[in-house]
């Protein structure tokens, strides 16, 4: 594969990337599944990915800061001098959209309708969206859809779905047909536990119907998402049998009177928010 190297300096402040022995982040690459598709790997957020159409280029998510999109930029300058133009938003976690605001106002933003939702909510601690301001709510997604959309680039058509609630109620999926391979942001984790946001609306047991859903609808042999290497059909079709076995597990705890504490002891220790999660849908489902 044939990979970019643009060095970042920016020091360690989150848990979504992956630093060097001296603390800097890593840096920004982009590793070629097409000539025209590339995931973006690197700098300070989630991975993303980069497409190039007949005239113009789309970003998939946006990272989270400064430094990190002006990578993103002299990374894709590298390839072609065609300009960014789109800019698709996959959910609503800060690690994806904070650099929104980076991208010149040119650039249009795309979402889910629930995504373009969740960027105006309270955060957890009850305090207002930064993103309310007149100065951020430019950088919101202005275009957003429902259920399927597709975005056309010259000849390049890219199809974007939305398969229902999961990580978040507004996560959305790309499909490169061309290239069978699907963007799929956090709608799954890789090598660590599932990530479930309750307080956005998520949930474990629609996340699982959801990601059934887009492996019958898209025809993707390669899956990149937000936080692992690229992975295949077979990998997302084992990560549907263990969370459903994570599942069923809690629930023959919940039956059998296990409290929320008791439950987690029986799993890792990085595997108790997710337990949590579990353990109180499955409550919920009994009222």
């Amino acid at each position: 594969m044939k990979i970019i190297y643009l060095f970042l300096t920016l020091f360690l402040v989150s848990p979504f990337f992956s630093t060097s022995q001296t603390g800097e982040t890593t840096p920004i690459k982009l590793d070629k599944i097409s000539d025209n598709l590339y995931q973006i790997f690197g700098g300070r957020g989630a991975n993303g990915g980069m497409y190039i159409g007949d005239n113009e280029v789309l970003i998939i998510d946006s990272k989270m800061d400064k430094t990190s999109v002006d990578g993103i930029y002299e990374a894709v300058k590298k390839i072609t001098n065609k300009p960014i133009s789109i800019l698709v938003n996959t959910h609503s976690d800060g690690d994806h959209i904070n650099g929104n605001q980076y991208f010149p106002e040119s650039v249009t933003i795309i979402g889910h309708e629930n995504c373009r939702k969740e960027f105006l909510l309270p955060q957890r601690d009850g305090s207002a969206s930064i993103w309310q301001s007149s100065e951020m709510l430019r950088f919101v997604p202005k275009v957003t859809f429902n259920d399927k959309m597709r975005i056309h680039l010259g000849s390049k058509t890219i199809e974007l779905y939305y398969f229902g609630v999961g990580h978040t109620t507004g996560d959305i999926v790309l499909y490169f047909p061309d290239e069978k391979t699907a963007f799929i942001g956090d709608q799954v984790f890789f090598g660590r536990p599932q990530l479930i946001h309750s307080y956005k609306g998520g949930n474990s047991f629609e996340h699982v119907k959801t990601t059934q859903k887009m492996l019958a609808a898209v025809n993707a042999e390669k899956f990149c998402s937000g936080h692992a290497e690229i992975k295949f059909r077979m990998d997302m079709e084992n990560h549907i049998k263990e969370i459903t076995a994570f599942q069923q597990k809690i629930k023959t705890m919940v039956n059998s009177g296990k409290t929320m504490e008791e439950t987690k002891s029986a799993f890792e220790q990085n595997e108790a928010r997710l337990v949590e999660s579990v353990y109180n849908e499955i409550k919920a489902m009994k009222q």
